[in-house]
């Protein structure tokens, strides 16, 4: 991460969080601190922990179960409420009680008391909550974390953690202060191949990176839409004023496409508008991106380029669209293989580097997305995973070292293959030799069951232990990828460069992107 700056953030902040928002969640302690000092600061943490618990949590035994509510029941919502299972889900909400997924998770969670309004469980049921997961479309994932959250539940939010970059600071300032146990659902971040690539890169596996390019098959929903005239009868089952929540109000529409099994917004189409979803990149990035973020220690980008491929309007994002990030130099603490007492982590220090994301491609409406899935990195650079799969993948991520080269080739990072200077080929992290050098000293995900079980199990236990760092996707760390990432929905919708003050959270070149950066919601509809 950054080094030591003297940062503003336009977001309540508390004395308590004014460290975090300074230094950063990979920054280290002082190498040298005063004994009385030291002695000092952990009798009052050790304190506030135990005072922090939340209160149905604190005194319980860390084998008991947790009250789990669960927002959000369609898609993701079913995994999300699935792999919490082993606990008791006491409550269920979703505005829309005519879907497949809620006839299901009703019958499946009898006992759970069910709601159309989260509002109204959350002020019911609040005292008999431990911990919220909320699978919601984008533009609700805040306001339903930072009401969950003031009540002093454990939150488990889909991933792209937020909808514009103001509330994922506003989310990790939150979850600090309240000491809070958070996790983003990014399940890549559960898996072995990940972690190690990241301490890997790292340790220099590949040198200075300057280059990374990723690359994604999505969108796989429309885009590049106007909206839709007229307006539908709204159905009996789905409350619509609820799901548009802090977004303007529409007129709802339904199915105008008979090959399209979802309706104009609901259930899956909402991720193409700009009102509801963040496009490609809000679906993907926080997977795809996910390695390389950590294992670069990427922070604020100094410019954001995007340029979208075919139409762009004011309510769907474009059909593909490439975009650039550009990061300065960066000082990043990295935790040490044997930490002692005073000595927890070491400086590594990074070159400038440029990020390309690529989504889509040329228009084509008679394919899937609306696109020709042509939008991705120069084949010069390419040759050599082509020559190693054959094609090119549809996903990638490819980082470029001055010592070599790494590639994954799914959307979560959760495997990778090397290609060093002097090697002929890209050969598997599990067979090249040089990894032997490198000693693991990432903690791992030992849970059972698959990414996405093992995401979910990781936060539960962290609930249990009321330790917000044993969460690997944790707000402190997410709503950073998150806000860099939205940063290439801000270009896009602003329809030019970004010159970006991140401690101010500033386009400092660009104030017509200022609605884009911070929304504003619907009356009745504010952050916590």
């Amino acid at each position: 991460m950054a080094a030591v700056t003297s940062h503003v953030y336009p977001v309540p902040v508390s004395k308590s969080s004014e460290s975090l928002l300074l230094i950063g969640p990979h920054a280290a302690a002082p190498s040298r601190v005063d004994r009385r000092e030291f002695l000092k600061t952990t009798s009052l943490a050790a304190g506030a922990l135990a005072l922090g618990m939340p209160a149905i949590v604190r005194g319980q035994h860390l084998n008991s179960k947790l009250n789990v509510a669960c927002i959000g029941l369609s898609g993701k919502g079913r995994s999300d409420t699935d792999a919490c299972a082993g606990e008791n889900i006491v409550a269920l909400c979703d505005v829309d009680t005519g879907t497949e997924a809620y006839e299901t998770q009703t019958k499946k969670y009898a006992s759970a008391k069910f709601y159309k309004d989260f509002r109204q469980m959350l002020d019911q049921m609040g005292n008999q909550i431990d911990a919220v997961t909320i699978s919601t479309p984008d533009h609700m994932h805040a306001i339903a974390a930072t009401l969950a959250m003031k009540k002093g539940k454990a939150i488990f939010c889909q991933k792209p953690l937020t909808q514009t970059i103001y509330e994922a600071r506003y989310l990790r300032t939150m979850a600090h202060d309240k000491k809070l146990v958070t996790q983003m659902g990014n399940q890549g971040s559960a898996s072995e191949g990940l972690r190690r690539a990241v301490e890997t890169i790292q340790d220099g596996l590949i040198g200075q990176v300057h280059e990374v390019h990723v690359w994604t098959n999505r969108p796989v929903w429309p885009q590049a839409m106007d909206r839709p005239v007229g307006e539908d009868p709204i159905p009996a089952t789905l409350d619509w004023d609820t799901w548009i929540g802090p977004a303007p109000m529409r007129p709802y529409v339904g199915n105008r496409n008979p090959k399209d099994k979802n309706g104009v917004y609901t259930q899956f189409n909402w991720r193409g508008w700009q009102d509801f979803g963040t496009g490609a990149l809000g679906d993907m990035a926080c997977h795809t991106v996910n390695m390389p973020f950590r294992a670069l220690d990427l922070d604020y980008p100094t410019e954001i380029e995007a340029i979208p491929l075919g139409k762009m309007n004011k309510e769907s994002y474009p059909v593909g669209s490439k975009i650039r990030f550009a990061f300065p130099k960066r000082t990043a603490r990295v935790p040490l293989e044997h930490p002692h007492l005073f000595h927890h982590n070491r400086k590594v220090e990074h070159d400038p580097l440029t990020l390309w994301w690529y989504d889509g491609g040329q228009p084509n409406e008679a394919l899937r997305g609306g696109h020709d899935l042509t939008n991705k990195p120069p084949a010069e650079l390419t040759a050599d995973i082509v020559a190693l799969q054959g094609k090119l993948p549809d996903s990638g991520c490819l980082l470029i070292g001055d010592g070599g080269m790494v590639f994954s080739p799914d959307d979560y990072g959760t495997n990778f293959f090397i290609k060093l200077k002097g090697d002929k080929e890209f050969v598997n992290y599990l067979k090249h030799p040089a990894m032997a050098k490198y000693p693991e000293r990432l903690p791992r995900n030992r849970n059972a069951g698959n990414l996405v079980q093992a995401h979910a199990l990781e936060w539960l236990n962290a609930v249990k232990e009321n330790k917000p760092e044993l969460c690997y996707s944790r707000f402190d760390v997410a709503a950073r990828l998150v806000e860099i990432m939205l940063l290439g929905c801000v270009s896009l919708r602003a329809g030019q460069k970004i010159e970006w003050d991140g401690p101010r959270m500033i386009a400092k070149n660009c104030p017509q992107a200022a609605p884009f950066i911070r929304r504003e919601n619907r009356s009745g509809w504010v952050l916590s």
